[in-house]
Protein backbone atom coordinates (compact mmCIF):
# COMPACT_ATOMS: atom_id res chain seq x y z
CA UNK A 1 0.00 0.00 0.00
CA UNK A 2 3.10 2.22 -0.07
CA UNK A 3 2.18 3.71 -3.49
CA UNK A 4 -1.43 4.50 -2.61
CA UNK A 5 -2.65 7.92 -1.52
CA UNK A 6 -4.26 8.44 1.85
CA UNK A 7 -7.76 8.43 0.31
CA UNK A 8 -7.08 5.10 -1.39
CA UNK A 9 -5.72 3.67 1.84
CA UNK A 10 -8.86 4.71 3.72
CA UNK A 11 -11.02 3.09 1.03
CA UNK A 12 -9.07 -0.16 1.26
CA UNK A 13 -9.29 -0.18 5.08
CA UNK A 14 -13.03 0.57 4.88
CA UNK A 15 -13.63 -2.31 2.44
CA UNK A 16 -11.56 -4.71 4.56
CA UNK A 17 -13.53 -3.63 7.63
CA UNK A 18 -16.83 -4.37 5.86
CA UNK A 19 -15.58 -7.80 4.76
CA UNK A 20 -14.44 -8.60 8.31
CA UNK A 21 -17.74 -7.42 9.81
CA UNK A 22 -19.77 -9.49 7.32
CA UNK A 23 -17.69 -12.57 8.11
CA UNK A 24 -18.57 -12.33 11.83
CA UNK A 25 -21.92 -13.58 13.16
CA UNK A 26 -24.18 -10.73 14.18
CA UNK A 27 -25.36 -11.22 17.74
CA UNK A 28 -27.59 -8.68 19.44
CA UNK A 29 -27.52 -8.35 23.19
CA UNK A 30 -30.13 -10.76 24.53
CA UNK A 31 -32.25 -10.17 27.61
CA UNK A 32 -31.88 -13.36 29.62
CA UNK A 33 -33.74 -14.38 32.77
CA UNK A 34 -31.51 -16.80 34.67
CA UNK A 35 -33.20 -19.20 37.12
CA UNK A 36 -30.41 -21.15 38.85
CA UNK A 37 -30.21 -23.78 41.57
CA UNK A 38 -28.03 -23.23 44.62
CA UNK A 39 -24.79 -24.93 45.70
CA UNK A 40 -22.36 -26.32 43.14
CA UNK A 41 -25.07 -25.88 40.48
CA UNK A 42 -24.73 -22.11 40.92
CA UNK A 43 -20.96 -22.32 40.44
CA UNK A 44 -21.58 -23.86 37.01
CA UNK A 45 -24.23 -21.32 36.10
CA UNK A 46 -22.15 -18.31 37.17
CA UNK A 47 -19.23 -19.41 34.97
CA UNK A 48 -21.54 -19.56 31.94
CA UNK A 49 -23.08 -16.20 32.87
CA UNK A 50 -19.65 -14.56 33.06
CA UNK A 51 -18.96 -15.63 29.48
CA UNK A 52 -22.38 -14.44 28.30
CA UNK A 53 -21.73 -11.11 30.01
CA UNK A 54 -18.48 -10.74 28.06
CA UNK A 55 -20.54 -11.20 24.88
CA UNK A 56 -22.70 -8.23 25.87
CA UNK A 57 -25.85 -10.03 27.04
CA UNK A 58 -28.01 -8.59 29.82
CA UNK A 59 -28.97 -10.98 32.61
CA UNK A 60 -31.42 -10.97 35.48
CA UNK A 61 -31.09 -13.65 38.18
CA UNK A 62 -34.21 -14.86 39.97
CA UNK A 63 -33.43 -16.60 43.25
CA UNK A 64 -34.76 -17.62 46.63
CA UNK A 65 -34.01 -15.22 49.47
CA UNK A 66 -32.84 -18.17 51.61
CA UNK A 67 -30.11 -19.23 49.17
CA UNK A 68 -26.58 -20.08 50.34
CA UNK A 69 -24.29 -19.01 47.50
CA UNK A 70 -26.05 -16.59 45.16
CA UNK A 71 -25.01 -13.04 45.96
CA UNK A 72 -25.89 -9.72 44.38
CA UNK A 73 -23.51 -8.76 41.57
CA UNK A 74 -24.64 -5.51 39.90
CA UNK A 75 -21.59 -5.63 37.63
CA UNK A 76 -22.66 -9.00 36.23
CA UNK A 77 -26.44 -9.27 36.60
CA UNK A 78 -29.54 -7.76 38.14
CA UNK A 79 -30.89 -9.73 41.11
CA UNK A 80 -34.51 -10.43 42.01
CA UNK A 81 -34.85 -12.01 45.45
CA UNK A 82 -38.15 -13.73 46.26
CA UNK A 83 -39.14 -14.07 49.89
CA UNK A 84 -41.25 -17.19 50.41
CA UNK A 85 -43.47 -18.10 53.32
CA UNK A 86 -41.85 -21.02 55.11
CA UNK A 87 -44.26 -23.83 56.01
CA UNK A 88 -41.21 -25.98 56.64
CA UNK A 89 -38.25 -24.48 58.43
CA UNK A 90 -35.35 -24.25 56.02
CA UNK A 91 -32.14 -25.46 57.68
CA UNK A 92 -29.01 -23.36 57.53
CA UNK A 93 -26.31 -24.43 55.11
CA UNK A 94 -24.14 -25.71 57.96
CA UNK A 95 -27.00 -27.69 59.57
CA UNK A 96 -28.14 -29.14 56.26
CA UNK A 97 -24.69 -30.28 55.24
CA UNK A 98 -23.83 -31.74 58.64
CA UNK A 99 -27.07 -33.73 58.52
CA UNK A 100 -26.45 -34.83 54.95
CA UNK A 101 -22.84 -35.85 55.57
CA UNK A 102 -23.82 -37.88 58.63
CA UNK A 103 -26.63 -39.62 56.72
CA UNK A 104 -24.20 -40.41 53.91
CA UNK A 105 -21.61 -41.82 56.30
CA UNK A 106 -24.29 -43.96 57.97
CA UNK A 107 -25.30 -45.21 54.55
CA UNK A 108 -21.72 -46.11 53.65
CA UNK A 109 -21.19 -47.81 57.00
CA UNK A 110 -24.46 -49.70 57.35
CA UNK A 111 -25.70 -49.96 53.78
CA UNK A 112 -24.21 -53.43 53.32
CA UNK A 113 -27.25 -54.96 55.09
CA UNK A 114 -30.51 -54.97 53.09
CA UNK A 115 -32.61 -53.55 55.92
CA UNK A 116 -30.03 -50.90 56.81
CA UNK A 117 -29.82 -49.84 53.18
CA UNK A 118 -33.62 -49.59 52.88
CA UNK A 119 -33.93 -47.44 56.00
CA UNK A 120 -31.13 -45.12 54.88
CA UNK A 121 -32.66 -44.82 51.41
CA UNK A 122 -35.94 -43.78 53.02
CA UNK A 123 -34.17 -41.18 55.19
CA UNK A 124 -32.32 -39.76 52.18
CA UNK A 125 -35.52 -39.70 50.13
CA UNK A 126 -37.45 -37.84 52.81
CA UNK A 127 -34.61 -35.34 53.18
CA UNK A 128 -34.77 -34.54 49.46
CA UNK A 129 -38.58 -34.56 49.45
CA UNK A 130 -38.63 -31.92 52.19
CA UNK A 131 -36.24 -29.75 50.18
CA UNK A 132 -38.58 -29.94 47.20
CA UNK A 133 -41.44 -28.95 49.49
CA UNK A 134 -39.48 -25.94 50.68
CA UNK A 135 -38.96 -24.83 47.08
CA UNK A 136 -42.66 -25.20 46.34
CA UNK A 137 -43.16 -22.22 48.63
CA UNK A 138 -40.68 -20.34 46.44
CA UNK A 139 -42.55 -21.34 43.27
CA UNK A 140 -45.94 -20.37 44.71
CA UNK A 141 -44.58 -17.03 45.94
CA UNK A 142 -43.56 -16.22 42.35
CA UNK A 143 -46.91 -17.08 40.78
CA UNK A 144 -48.89 -15.36 43.54
CA UNK A 145 -46.91 -12.15 43.01
CA UNK A 146 -48.78 -10.45 40.14
CA UNK A 147 -46.50 -7.42 40.29
CA UNK A 148 -43.46 -9.64 39.74
CA UNK A 149 -45.16 -11.52 36.88
CA UNK A 150 -46.07 -8.21 35.23
CA UNK A 151 -42.44 -7.13 35.63
CA UNK A 152 -41.32 -10.29 33.82
CA UNK A 153 -43.85 -9.76 31.02
CA UNK A 154 -42.84 -6.12 30.53
CA UNK A 155 -39.14 -7.06 30.48
CA UNK A 156 -39.67 -8.98 27.19
CA UNK A 157 -36.98 -11.55 27.92
CA UNK A 158 -35.51 -13.24 24.84
CA UNK A 159 -35.04 -16.52 26.70
CA UNK A 160 -34.88 -18.17 30.09
CA UNK A 161 -31.64 -19.94 31.06
CA UNK A 162 -32.50 -22.36 33.84
CA UNK A 163 -31.29 -25.17 36.01
CA UNK A 164 -34.54 -27.17 36.29
CA UNK A 165 -33.71 -28.86 39.59
CA UNK A 166 -36.73 -27.27 41.30
CA UNK A 167 -38.93 -26.70 38.24
CA UNK A 168 -39.10 -22.89 38.56
CA UNK A 169 -37.48 -21.97 35.24
CA UNK A 170 -39.51 -24.37 33.08
CA UNK A 171 -42.80 -23.27 34.67
CA UNK A 172 -41.97 -19.58 34.17
CA UNK A 173 -40.98 -20.21 30.54
CA UNK A 174 -44.34 -21.90 29.94
CA UNK A 175 -46.23 -19.06 31.64
CA UNK A 176 -44.35 -16.29 29.83
CA UNK A 177 -44.18 -18.18 26.50
CA UNK A 178 -40.43 -17.58 26.33
CA UNK A 179 -37.78 -19.91 24.77
CA UNK A 180 -36.05 -22.10 27.33
CA UNK A 181 -32.44 -23.33 27.58
CA UNK A 182 -31.24 -25.70 30.30
CA UNK A 183 -27.85 -25.77 31.97
CA UNK A 184 -28.45 -29.26 33.25
CA UNK A 185 -27.37 -32.61 34.55
CA UNK A 186 -30.24 -33.20 36.99
CA UNK A 187 -33.91 -32.31 36.58
CA UNK A 188 -36.34 -32.76 39.51
CA UNK A 189 -35.48 -36.43 39.94
CA UNK A 190 -32.87 -38.62 38.27
CA UNK A 191 -30.42 -37.90 35.45
CA UNK A 192 -31.58 -35.71 32.56
CA UNK A 193 -30.98 -38.23 29.76
CA UNK A 194 -33.55 -40.58 31.25
CA UNK A 195 -36.22 -37.88 30.98
CA UNK A 196 -35.71 -36.96 27.33
CA UNK A 197 -33.62 -39.57 25.45
CA UNK A 198 -34.08 -43.29 24.74
CA UNK A 199 -32.29 -45.16 27.53
CA UNK A 200 -31.98 -48.93 26.97
CA UNK A 201 -31.48 -50.45 30.40
CA UNK A 202 -29.40 -53.29 28.94
CA UNK A 203 -26.34 -51.02 28.60
CA UNK A 204 -27.28 -47.61 30.06
CA UNK A 205 -26.82 -47.75 33.85
CA UNK A 206 -28.96 -45.55 36.04
CA UNK A 207 -27.24 -43.06 38.29
CA UNK A 208 -27.11 -44.60 41.75
CA UNK A 209 -27.00 -48.17 40.44
CA UNK A 210 -23.17 -48.20 40.71
CA UNK A 211 -23.04 -50.14 37.42
CA UNK A 212 -21.03 -49.68 34.23
CA UNK A 213 -22.22 -50.13 30.64
CA UNK A 214 -21.02 -53.75 30.72
CA UNK A 215 -23.70 -55.65 32.65
CA UNK A 216 -24.39 -59.34 33.12
CA UNK A 217 -27.90 -60.75 33.67
CA UNK A 218 -28.07 -60.01 37.40
CA UNK A 219 -26.73 -56.48 36.89
CA UNK A 220 -29.28 -55.81 34.17
CA UNK A 221 -31.97 -57.06 36.55
CA UNK A 222 -30.68 -54.67 39.20
CA UNK A 223 -30.70 -51.83 36.66
CA UNK A 224 -34.33 -52.53 35.71
CA UNK A 225 -35.42 -52.67 39.36
CA UNK A 226 -33.57 -49.42 40.02
CA UNK A 227 -35.33 -47.85 37.04
CA UNK A 228 -38.74 -48.92 38.33
CA UNK A 229 -37.88 -47.48 41.75
CA UNK A 230 -36.84 -44.13 40.21
CA UNK A 231 -40.01 -44.08 38.12
CA UNK A 232 -42.22 -44.67 41.15
CA UNK A 233 -40.42 -41.95 43.13
CA UNK A 234 -40.89 -39.47 40.29
CA UNK A 235 -44.50 -40.26 39.45
CA UNK A 236 -45.91 -40.68 42.96
CA UNK A 237 -43.70 -38.53 45.19
CA UNK A 238 -41.87 -35.72 43.37
CA UNK A 239 -44.02 -34.83 40.35
CA UNK A 240 -47.30 -34.51 42.33
CA UNK A 241 -45.74 -31.63 44.30
CA UNK A 242 -45.16 -29.72 41.06
CA UNK A 243 -48.33 -30.86 39.30
CA UNK A 244 -50.37 -29.16 42.02
CA UNK A 245 -48.68 -25.84 41.19
CA UNK A 246 -48.98 -26.45 37.42
CA UNK A 247 -52.73 -27.11 37.71
CA UNK A 248 -53.25 -24.06 39.89
CA UNK A 249 -51.26 -21.48 37.91
CA UNK A 250 -50.62 -22.88 34.42
CA UNK A 251 -53.84 -24.69 33.60
CA UNK A 252 -55.62 -27.94 34.52
CA UNK A 253 -54.27 -29.77 31.45
CA UNK A 254 -50.60 -29.17 32.35
CA UNK A 255 -48.15 -31.38 34.20
CA UNK A 256 -44.56 -30.87 35.23
CA UNK A 257 -43.11 -33.67 33.10
CA UNK A 258 -44.43 -32.27 29.81
CA UNK A 259 -43.36 -28.76 30.86
CA UNK A 260 -39.83 -30.00 31.63
CA UNK A 261 -39.63 -31.59 28.18
CA UNK A 262 -40.54 -28.35 26.38
CA UNK A 263 -37.01 -26.94 26.65
CA UNK A 264 -35.55 -25.86 23.30
CA UNK A 265 -31.92 -26.80 24.05
CA UNK A 266 -30.40 -28.88 26.85
CA UNK A 267 -26.83 -27.85 27.64
CA UNK A 268 -25.75 -31.14 29.21
CA UNK A 269 -22.73 -31.06 31.52
CA UNK A 270 -21.42 -34.34 30.07
CA UNK A 271 -18.47 -35.43 27.92
CA UNK A 272 -18.37 -38.95 26.49
CA UNK A 273 -14.67 -39.17 27.26
CA UNK A 274 -15.97 -39.62 30.81
CA UNK A 275 -19.61 -40.72 30.40
CA UNK A 276 -20.64 -44.13 28.99
CA UNK A 277 -21.85 -43.96 25.34
CA UNK A 278 -25.65 -43.88 25.01
CA UNK A 279 -28.46 -42.66 22.69
CA UNK A 280 -29.08 -38.94 22.62
CA UNK A 281 -31.36 -36.30 21.03
CA UNK A 282 -30.70 -33.45 18.54
CA UNK A 283 -31.43 -30.68 21.08
CA UNK A 284 -28.95 -32.02 23.63
CA UNK A 285 -25.64 -30.14 23.44
CA UNK A 286 -22.72 -31.60 25.39
CA UNK A 287 -20.65 -29.09 27.36
CA UNK A 288 -18.90 -31.34 29.89
CA UNK A 289 -15.84 -29.58 31.29
CA UNK A 290 -16.94 -26.14 30.05
CA UNK A 291 -15.79 -24.62 33.35
CA UNK A 292 -12.21 -25.86 32.90
CA UNK A 293 -9.48 -23.45 31.89
CA UNK A 294 -5.68 -23.22 31.91
CA UNK A 295 -4.16 -22.74 35.36
CA UNK A 296 -3.39 -19.20 36.45
CA UNK A 297 -0.41 -18.27 38.67
CA UNK A 298 -1.01 -19.13 42.31
CA UNK A 299 -1.06 -16.67 45.16
CA UNK A 300 2.25 -16.38 46.97
CA UNK A 301 1.25 -18.61 49.91
CA UNK A 302 0.14 -21.51 47.71
CA UNK A 303 2.97 -21.09 45.18
CA UNK A 304 5.61 -21.14 47.90
CA UNK A 305 4.10 -24.28 49.41
CA UNK A 306 3.81 -25.99 46.00
CA UNK A 307 7.42 -25.19 45.15
CA UNK A 308 8.58 -26.57 48.50
CA UNK A 309 7.24 -30.02 47.49
CA UNK A 310 10.41 -30.70 45.51
CA UNK A 311 10.75 -33.88 43.48
CA UNK A 312 7.94 -35.66 45.33
CA UNK A 313 5.32 -33.17 44.22
CA UNK A 314 1.98 -32.07 45.58
CA UNK A 315 -1.33 -33.73 46.52
CA UNK A 316 -4.51 -31.62 46.44
CA UNK A 317 -7.49 -32.64 48.58
CA UNK A 318 -11.01 -31.22 48.56
CA UNK A 319 -14.46 -32.62 49.32
CA UNK A 320 -16.15 -29.90 47.31
CA UNK A 321 -17.88 -26.60 47.90
CA UNK A 322 -20.61 -28.04 50.11
CA UNK A 323 -18.73 -30.23 52.61
CA UNK A 324 -16.51 -28.00 54.71
CA UNK A 325 -15.57 -30.53 57.40
CA UNK A 326 -15.89 -34.13 58.55
CA UNK A 327 -16.44 -35.91 61.87
CA UNK A 328 -13.18 -35.70 63.83
CA UNK A 329 -12.68 -39.48 63.84
CA UNK A 330 -12.59 -39.56 60.03
CA UNK A 331 -10.57 -36.33 59.75
CA UNK A 332 -7.89 -37.85 62.00
CA UNK A 333 -7.68 -40.99 59.86
CA UNK A 334 -7.19 -38.84 56.77
CA UNK A 335 -4.61 -36.64 58.52
CA UNK A 336 -2.66 -39.71 59.67
CA UNK A 337 -2.50 -41.15 56.16
CA UNK A 338 -1.53 -37.82 54.59
CA UNK A 339 1.25 -37.31 57.14
CA UNK A 340 2.97 -40.53 56.01
CA UNK A 341 3.50 -39.66 52.34
CA UNK A 342 6.58 -37.72 51.13
CA UNK A 343 4.43 -35.33 49.06
CA UNK A 344 3.23 -31.97 50.32
CA UNK A 345 -0.58 -31.77 50.72
CA UNK A 346 -3.00 -28.85 50.38
CA UNK A 347 -6.32 -29.81 52.00
CA UNK A 348 -9.41 -27.63 51.71
CA UNK A 349 -10.88 -27.92 55.21
CA UNK A 350 -12.89 -25.59 57.43
CA UNK A 351 -13.50 -27.72 60.53
CA UNK A 352 -11.66 -28.24 63.78
CA UNK A 353 -8.01 -28.98 63.03
CA UNK A 354 -7.13 -32.67 63.58
CA UNK A 355 -4.54 -32.92 66.37
CA UNK A 356 -2.41 -35.35 64.33
CA UNK A 357 -2.11 -33.16 61.22
CA UNK A 358 1.29 -33.64 59.58
CA UNK A 359 3.93 -30.99 58.90
CA UNK A 360 3.54 -31.72 55.19
CA UNK A 361 -0.14 -30.70 55.16
CA UNK A 362 -1.50 -27.19 54.65
CA UNK A 363 -5.16 -26.67 55.69
CA UNK A 364 -7.05 -23.92 53.87
CA UNK A 365 -10.68 -22.77 54.07
CA UNK A 366 -10.60 -22.08 50.34
CA UNK A 367 -8.27 -23.20 47.57
CA UNK A 368 -7.91 -22.22 43.88
CA UNK A 369 -8.69 -25.80 42.89
CA UNK A 370 -8.37 -25.47 39.10
CA UNK A 371 -5.07 -23.60 39.39
CA UNK A 372 -3.67 -26.12 41.86
CA UNK A 373 -4.67 -29.07 39.69
CA UNK A 374 -2.97 -27.38 36.75
CA UNK A 375 0.27 -26.77 38.68
CA UNK A 376 3.18 -28.79 37.25
CA UNK A 377 4.05 -30.18 40.72
CA UNK A 378 0.58 -31.70 41.36
CA UNK A 379 0.65 -35.51 41.36
CA UNK A 380 -2.81 -36.58 42.63
CA UNK A 381 -6.22 -35.27 43.64
CA UNK A 382 -8.12 -36.63 46.66
CA UNK A 383 -11.74 -35.87 45.84
CA UNK A 384 -15.34 -36.63 46.78
CA UNK A 385 -16.13 -37.11 43.10
CA UNK A 386 -18.13 -33.96 42.34
CA UNK A 387 -18.62 -33.26 38.65
CA UNK A 388 -16.70 -29.98 38.61
CA UNK A 389 -13.63 -31.42 40.31
CA UNK A 390 -13.67 -34.57 38.18
CA UNK A 391 -13.67 -32.58 34.93
CA UNK A 392 -10.92 -30.29 36.20
CA UNK A 393 -8.84 -33.36 37.08
CA UNK A 394 -9.45 -34.80 33.59
CA UNK A 395 -8.62 -31.47 31.94
CA UNK A 396 -5.29 -31.23 33.78
CA UNK A 397 -4.50 -34.97 33.64
CA UNK A 398 -4.35 -35.53 37.42
CA UNK A 399 -5.28 -39.04 38.73
CA UNK A 400 -7.86 -39.27 41.51
CA UNK A 401 -8.27 -40.97 44.87
CA UNK A 402 -12.03 -40.95 45.34
CA UNK A 403 -14.00 -40.78 48.60
CA UNK A 404 -17.65 -40.37 47.49
CA UNK A 405 -20.32 -39.23 49.93
CA UNK A 406 -23.65 -38.71 48.13
CA UNK A 407 -25.62 -38.13 44.91
CA UNK A 408 -23.76 -38.77 41.65
CA UNK A 409 -20.32 -38.88 43.26
CA UNK A 410 -20.29 -42.70 43.43
CA UNK A 411 -21.17 -43.05 39.74
CA UNK A 412 -18.71 -40.34 38.69
CA UNK A 413 -15.87 -42.15 40.40
CA UNK A 414 -16.97 -45.56 39.10
CA UNK A 415 -16.77 -44.15 35.56
CA UNK A 416 -13.29 -42.82 36.25
CA UNK A 417 -12.19 -46.03 37.99
CA UNK A 418 -13.46 -48.15 35.06
CA UNK A 419 -11.05 -46.19 32.85
CA UNK A 420 -8.13 -46.86 35.18
CA UNK A 421 -7.73 -43.22 36.24
CA UNK A 422 -9.01 -43.38 39.84
CA UNK A 423 -8.89 -45.45 43.00
CA UNK A 424 -12.09 -45.42 45.10
CA UNK A 425 -12.31 -46.10 48.85
CA UNK A 426 -15.13 -46.09 51.41
CA UNK A 427 -14.59 -43.03 53.59
CA UNK A 428 -16.89 -44.31 56.36
CA UNK A 429 -15.23 -47.68 56.92
CA UNK A 430 -11.64 -46.97 55.90
CA UNK A 431 -8.62 -47.10 58.18
CA UNK A 432 -5.74 -44.70 57.70
CA UNK A 433 -3.77 -47.59 56.17
CA UNK A 434 -6.45 -47.97 53.44
CA UNK A 435 -6.06 -44.35 52.38
CA UNK A 436 -2.27 -44.59 52.62
CA UNK A 437 -2.27 -47.67 50.39
CA UNK A 438 -4.53 -45.95 47.84
CA UNK A 439 -2.30 -42.87 47.82
CA UNK A 440 0.86 -44.93 47.30
CA UNK A 441 -0.82 -46.95 44.56
CA UNK A 442 -1.93 -43.87 42.60
CA UNK A 443 1.21 -41.81 43.24
CA UNK A 444 3.70 -44.58 42.52
CA UNK A 445 1.83 -46.59 39.90
CA UNK A 446 2.36 -45.16 36.42
CA UNK A 447 -0.90 -46.55 35.00
CA UNK A 448 -3.20 -44.13 36.84
CA UNK A 449 -1.33 -41.06 35.65
CA UNK A 450 -0.96 -42.42 32.11
CA UNK A 451 -4.66 -43.27 31.85
CA UNK A 452 -5.68 -39.85 33.11
CA UNK A 453 -3.34 -38.11 30.69
CA UNK A 454 -4.95 -40.11 27.87
CA UNK A 455 -8.41 -38.97 29.00
CA UNK A 456 -7.09 -35.41 29.16
CA UNK A 457 -5.78 -35.60 25.60
CA UNK A 458 -9.14 -36.94 24.36
CA UNK A 459 -11.10 -34.31 26.28
CA UNK A 460 -9.01 -31.43 24.93
CA UNK A 461 -9.04 -32.68 21.33
CA UNK A 462 -12.30 -31.00 20.24
CA UNK A 463 -13.27 -28.88 17.27
CA UNK A 464 -14.49 -26.13 19.59
CA UNK A 465 -14.28 -25.49 23.32
CA UNK A 466 -17.29 -26.65 25.37
CA UNK A 467 -17.81 -23.06 26.56
CA UNK A 468 -17.94 -21.83 22.96
CA UNK A 469 -20.54 -24.51 22.24
CA UNK A 470 -22.63 -23.46 25.24
CA UNK A 471 -22.60 -19.76 24.36
CA UNK A 472 -23.36 -20.44 20.67
CA UNK A 473 -26.50 -22.40 21.48
CA UNK A 474 -27.76 -19.84 24.00
CA UNK A 475 -27.34 -17.16 21.34
CA UNK A 476 -28.85 -19.47 18.68
CA UNK A 477 -32.06 -19.85 20.69
CA UNK A 478 -32.18 -16.08 21.31
CA UNK A 479 -31.64 -15.29 17.60
CA UNK A 480 -34.28 -17.71 16.35
CA UNK A 481 -36.70 -17.27 19.25
CA UNK A 482 -36.55 -20.95 20.09
CA UNK A 483 -35.40 -24.23 18.56
CA UNK A 484 -38.62 -26.20 18.29
CA UNK A 485 -37.39 -27.99 15.17
CA UNK A 486 -34.86 -29.85 17.34
CA UNK A 487 -37.38 -30.90 19.97
CA UNK A 488 -38.82 -34.40 19.80
CA UNK A 489 -42.59 -34.83 19.92
CA UNK A 490 -42.19 -37.83 22.19
CA UNK A 491 -43.28 -35.78 25.20
CA UNK A 492 -46.76 -35.45 23.68
CA UNK A 493 -47.22 -39.21 23.53
CA UNK A 494 -48.74 -41.27 26.35
CA UNK A 495 -46.51 -44.10 27.52
CA UNK A 496 -48.46 -46.79 25.67
CA UNK A 497 -48.07 -44.87 22.39
CA UNK A 498 -44.37 -44.13 23.04
CA UNK A 499 -43.64 -47.84 23.44
CA UNK A 500 -46.16 -48.79 20.72
CA UNK A 501 -48.05 -50.97 23.17
CA UNK A 502 -51.32 -50.06 21.41
CA UNK A 503 -49.82 -51.00 18.03
CA UNK A 504 -48.56 -54.33 19.38
CA UNK A 505 -51.97 -55.09 20.90
CA UNK A 506 -53.63 -54.21 17.59
CA UNK A 507 -51.25 -56.40 15.55
CA UNK A 508 -51.58 -59.28 18.00
CA UNK A 509 -55.36 -58.94 17.83
CA UNK A 510 -55.26 -59.01 14.01
CA UNK A 511 -52.95 -62.03 14.13
CA UNK A 512 -55.21 -63.77 16.63
CA UNK A 513 -58.30 -62.98 14.52
CA UNK A 514 -56.62 -64.30 11.34
CA UNK A 515 -55.55 -67.43 13.23
CA UNK A 516 -59.11 -68.00 14.46
CA UNK A 517 -60.50 -67.45 10.93
CA UNK A 518 -57.94 -69.79 9.34
CA UNK A 519 -58.45 -72.51 11.97
CA UNK A 520 -62.24 -72.09 11.73
CA UNK A 521 -62.13 -72.29 7.92
CA UNK A 522 -59.92 -75.38 7.99
CA UNK A 523 -62.25 -77.08 10.47
CA UNK A 524 -65.26 -76.29 8.27
CA UNK A 525 -63.48 -77.62 5.19
CA UNK A 526 -62.55 -80.76 7.09
CA UNK A 527 -66.18 -81.32 8.09
CA UNK A 528 -67.35 -80.84 4.49
CA UNK A 529 -64.76 -83.31 3.23
CA UNK A 530 -65.71 -85.83 5.91
CA UNK A 531 -69.45 -85.58 5.03
CA UNK A 532 -68.72 -86.14 1.32
CA UNK A 533 -66.66 -89.23 2.15
CA UNK A 534 -69.50 -90.59 4.30
CA UNK A 535 -72.01 -90.09 1.43
CA UNK A 536 -69.73 -91.91 -1.01
CA UNK A 537 -69.44 -94.88 1.33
Amino acid sequence: MGGLGWRSRLNVIFILGIIFALSCPITQAARILVVPADGSHWINMKILMEELHLRGHNMTVLCYSANWYIKERPDLYETILVQAQENIEAPSRKEAMETFVQMSLDRLQNGHTPWGNIMLQIQMLMFLYNYHRIYQNFNMAIFENKTLLNQFENANFDLILADPLFGTGPMLAYYLKVPLVYNIRWPINGEAHFLTAPSPLSYVPLTGSLLTDKMDFLQRTKNVIHSLYEHLISEFLMYPLYNEICHRYLGPDTDIKSILLRADVWLMRVDFVFEFPRPTMPNIVYIGGFQCKPARPLEAEFEEFAQSSGKHGLVVMSLGSIVDSLPMEIAMKIAEALSQIPQKVIWRYDGETPPNIGNNTLLAKWIPQNDLLGHPNTRAFVSHGGTNGIYEAIYHGVPVIGMPLFFDQFDNLIRLESRGAAKVINIATMHSTDLLQALNEVLNGASYGDNMKRLSALHRDQLELPMERAVFWVEYVARHKGAGHLRSESHRLPWYAYYCVDVMIFLLSVLLLLTVLVVGTLKKLCRIVCRKKQKIH
